[in-house]
């Protein structure tokens, strides 16, 4: 956790900004930000992942224009702004 060689990035994670490293993955940069990747739309319980490849559909997040990503699979970008619960406006 201690890497130098890579670039900074700032996202904004439910209205909070976070950092990550050029080239991680969403999900690296919220799991190594916080405790969880989201909550369960189910029954509210902490969320991290599962296949951790694209194949389980568990890791998914918002943008906050609505975009679903698969946090595992998206690479950050700086400016990125996200929301870890399902947007309102999306139905499956």
């Amino acid at each position: 956790m201690d890497e130098t060689g890579r670039r900074g990035v700032r996202l904004v994670v439910d209205g909070y900004e976070v950092t990550a490293l050029e080239g991680d993955t969403v999900l690296t940069a919220l799991l190594t930000n916080g405790s969880r990747l989201r909550r369960n739309e189910f029954d509210g319980k902490p969320r991290a992942g599962f296949c951790l490849m694209g194949a389980c559909q568990e890791c998914w997040v918002w943008t906050e224009s609505g975009e679903e990503l698969r946090a595992c699979s998206t690479d950050v970008r700086d400016g990125m702004r996200l929301v870890t619960k399902e947007v309102p406006w999306l139905t499956r």
